[in-house]
């Protein structure tokens, strides 16, 4: 297959095109969730590092979001321990815990700190435990999950000073247990956890990355991608049945984002290289982007 030759006008003309929104986001936060297949692949995984470096270089505060559900599986596997889940929710006892926090807080959040300063970035590794930045109630549910926590409050006052250093913090989904279970680690939504981390900063925008393209108004037809929706629309398109399954949770969190003052949020695929560069800097853009009403 012959790579396609772009010529210097060409890439003149991207790099113009991207101007107007370096400009626009310089000193603004973006609060990036990083999951699915983006951390799984080595070139998309690459990629996304590029990414969010770039965005550092020219001014973004940048703030990276993670989760790691595949290596929390294949950890427990490797100890022999069966995984539970309630309503797609990981049953989470104290040995499942242990495992989950030192997969996130441990291997996954540093293996991210340490690419990112390989490729020339300067990172920072995170846990909501750190200086309370998530504190956690056990979650409530008709069955019990267990050490899974559902977030109280919110304190980014040790994140700020980090931003200012143009240092990208990466931030791992654990949070600090209050009530009856005061100092114990909760287990708590990544996706979440990024929305009400974007919304405590102020952020100007949150993307979620995914293993779809989008929203679409045909679940079946990638065509029938849905560009941009104010959040008013979200409601309807849930009504009449287009945002559904997997969908509704990740458009919930955008809910939680614009609700609470986040200007923008996108939902892009995390399976295509760069996608976060293409749909912050470019016009035309590739993924879902939920405005406020």
């Amino acid at each position: 297959m012959l790579e396609q030759v772009i010529s210097n006008k060409d890439r003149a003309g991207i790099l113009v095109q991207a101007l107007p929104y370096i400009q626009e986001f310089n000193k603004k936060t973006i609060v990036v969730k990083y999951g699915g297949n983006a951390m799984l692949n080595e070139e998309l995984k690459q990629a996304v590092i590029e990414d969010v470096i770039l965005m550092s270089c020219v001014g973004i505060r940048t703030v990276l979001v993670h989760g790691g559900g595949p290596e929390i599986e294949a950890m427990l596997k490797k100890t022999g321990k069966e995984s539970r889940f309630i309503n797609g929710l990981r049953h989470t006892d104290q040995e499942t815990m242990d495992i989950v926090q030192m997969v996130l807080c441990g291997k996954v959040n540093k293996d991210i700190v340490a690419l990112i300063q390989k490729n020339g970035g300067r990172a920072i590794g995170l846990c909501g435990i750190d200086g309370g930045i998530f504190k956690a109630l056990r979650l409530k549910n008709a069955e019990d999950l267990g050490l899974v926590g559902e977030i109280d409050s919110v304190d980014v006052s040790i994140i700020d000073p980090i931003l200012d250093s143009k240092i990208i913090p990466v931030i791992s989904s654990v949070a600090y247990g209050i009530d009856e279970d005061e100092g114990k680690s909760l287990n708590i939504n990544a996706d979440i956890a990024a929305a009400k981390i974007a919304a405590a900063l102020g952020a100007e925008k949150l993307v979620l990355m995914t293993d779809v393209c989008g929203i679409l108004r045909d679940i079946n037809d990638e065509n029938s991608l849905i560009k941009s929706v104010s959040r008013r629309q979200l409601d309807d398109l849930k009504k009449e049945g287009i945002i559904t399954k997997g969908m509704i949770p990740k458009t919930a969190c955008c809910e939680i984002a614009i609700d609470s003052g986040v200007k923008k949020a996108h939902i892009i695929d995390g399976r295509l290289p760069h996608a976060i560069l293409i749909e912050l800097f470019t016009d035309e853009g590739i993924a879902t982007m939920i405005n406020r009403d």
